[in-house]
């Protein structure tokens, strides 16, 4: 099996990681997104094999059975999302590096197993006050969704410290220069 660099991108909710995802994967050529599995259906107009993998309970169940998953995570009970092995495989085989964006534990979970071939990076607002405005800023969440989403934030921000790197989203475009120097500074490793 070929090998590559893998990019982990995680982030508390509304810090801006996907925004940083698809910018990056916009300016590198050489990056790929990973998909991964779960076992939630499709939301709208999601599509398997482009957005997730949709997979059942019971196969998502027998791939951690036959060790198919690098991660993987029951967020709620019987709702798991998971990185394959054969999802890293086709991209490195592909000839490209993998970007994953992924929940805080999943993040984690990645760097141990990818150890030095890995650049984990936590995304995050300047504070906690901060993504609150964000999130009341976007209009799309109710007020009790809103609470959780800070609530969850502020568990995750310690997280922060065991990932390679902390990427403030203060100013967007320059998050986005600092994760495009990130980027360029692993891939000439």
């Amino acid at each position: 099996m070929k090998s590559g660099k893998v990019f982990i991108f995680s982030a508390p909710s509304g810090s801006g990681k996907t925004t940083v995802v698809r910018h990056l994967l916009s300016v590198f050529p050489e990056l790929t997104f990973s998909i991964s599995a779960t076992t939630r259906a499709p939301r709208g107009e999601e599509q398997n094999a482009k957005d997730y993998y949709f997979i059942s309970l019971d196969e998502f169940k027998e791939k951690i059975a036959k060790d198919e998953f690098v991660e993987y995570e029951e967020v709620y009970q019987n709702l798991f999302y998971g990185t394959l092995k054969s999802e890293v495989e086709r991209i490195w085989e592909e000839g490209k590096h993998v970007v994953l964006d992924v929940d805080v534990q999943g993040g984690i979970s990645l760097k141990e197993y990818f150890k030095e071939k890995a650049l984990s990076v936590f995304v995050c607002p300047p504070d906690v006050a901060c993504l609150e405005d964000r999130l009341r800023a976007r209009a799309t969440d109710s007020e009790e969704a809103i609470k959780e989403r800070v609530a969850k934030a502020a568990e995750e921000m310690p997280f922060g410290d065991q990932f390679d790197v902390r990427l403030i989203n203060k100013d967007l475009p320059v998050c986005l220069a600092n994760a495009e120097k990130l980027v360029t500074e692993k891939l000439s490793e």
